[in-house]
């Protein structure tokens, strides 16, 4: 069996490109094969079977040129018609196809609310051999739009977090930041409009009134990235911001251990993968409250300054939980989709 997936492939390390790398690891891991087409606009060097396309005409030429029985389309954030489109296109292809729709906030957007089976999402999603939801409100979503029960699987996202006692040590300048600094804020995710990021700026002024040697580390790349930078500068306390860009995950999962809380504020949000990956190191969160985040993350309403300076200042006055790492993460989500990618197989061999 060889399995092609289609997704944001890391760096940066976000949900979609976590769960996307952790499937291939683990088929890698039991003999399979899987090539990656990233779809992303980060592009590298293509090496040992991951591709970064430069345009659409190139992403088809390997779709038509390399050999897979199963193709994965991973979506995450808005069902675009680019995205649509290229679904529609990876069910032209002589292989059974999967899609993974990662995006939790999307069914409570109005895009999402006013998407019905007759549209063009419908009719794309329904056209796949398998939707995986990965939790129970985009469930929620496809049966909305009409895809056949017997096609869709809830599997939760897989945190792919480093062994008991493998964490690194800090590069540079991060090492010297948390030394210079405590309490520690983190933020990781994409420097986008959604993550609510000048807010977490403009808190750390706050915080620092009773926190004096407060910081905040803010990992990951984006469109905002030079807009961010600027809106530091301008800060006061703009000396102790680290926006530090991507950083390998290894060494994320480290700064996120030794951080004292972790942020999540967003405008619309899925099941985060980075919130059960700090969860699972002992790091305290803070999020928006969207309906689905994990038991004992601290949730505040969305766009809410005063409920997140609280909150923070509520939370960094408690005593911290150990930041240990806990006991080896469940693969239970990647043998299910193993599985459901071994009955496709079969699938094919009896059509």
């Amino acid at each position: 069996m060889r399995v092609l997936q289609l997704g944001p492939y890391p760096p940066p390390h976000g949900g979609v490109q976590s769960n996307l790398a952790a499937i291939r690891t683990y088929l890698c891991r039991n003999g399979i094969s899987c090539a990656v087409i990233n779809i992303t606009r980060h592009c590298k060097t293509h090496s040992d079977e991951i591709y970064y396309p430069d345009n659409a005409v190139q992403l088809l030429q390997l779709l038509i040129r390399l050999r897979y029985d199963i193709i994965h389309l991973h979506v995450g954030g808005m069902l675009t018609r680019r995205l649509l489109g290229l679904g529609f296109v990876c069910t032209l292809m002589p292989a059974k196809s999967v899609l993974t729709f990662h995006s939790g906030g999307y069914p409570s957007t109005p895009e999402g609310q006013t998407t019905g089976p007759g549209s063009f999402a419908g009719l794309v999603l329904r056209r796949f051999n398998r939707v995986i939801g990965v939790n129970p409100e985009i469930m929620k979503f496809l049966r909305k739009l009409a895809v056949p029960e017997d096609r869709i699987r809830l599997i939760y996202p897989y945190a792919f977090l480093p062994e008991e006692g493998h964490l690194p040590s800090l590069p540079q300048p991060l090492n010297n930041f948390f030394d210079r600094h405590h309490p520690i804020l983190i933020s990781v995710g994409l420097l986008e409009p959604e993550y609510c990021l000048p807010a977490q700026i403009e808190v750390l002024g706050r915080v620092r009134d009773r926190f004096s040697d407060a910081g905040l580390v803010i990992v990951g790349s984006g469109s905002l990235e030079q807009y961010l930078r600027e809106r530091i500068q301008a800060q006061p306390y703009a000396e102790h911001i680290l926006l530090c860009g991507d950083v390998s995950h290894s060494a994320t999962m480290a700064a996120i251990s030794r951080a004292d809380l972790m942020l999540r504020t967003t405008l619309y949000d899925g099941d985060a993968v980075s919130v059960r990956e700090a969860l699972h190191v002992g790091t305290p969160v803070l999020a928006t409250d969207n309906g689905m985040r994990p038991a004992g993350v601290h949730l505040i309403p969305k766009s809410d300054m005063e409920a997140l300076e609280i909150t923070i200042n509520q939370t960094l006055g408690t005593t911290r939980a150990s930041g240990r790492i806990q006991s080896a993460t469940d693969e239970s989500n990647l043998q299910a989709v193993l599985k459901m990618y071994e009955e496709l197989a079969s699938m094919a061999r009896h059509d």
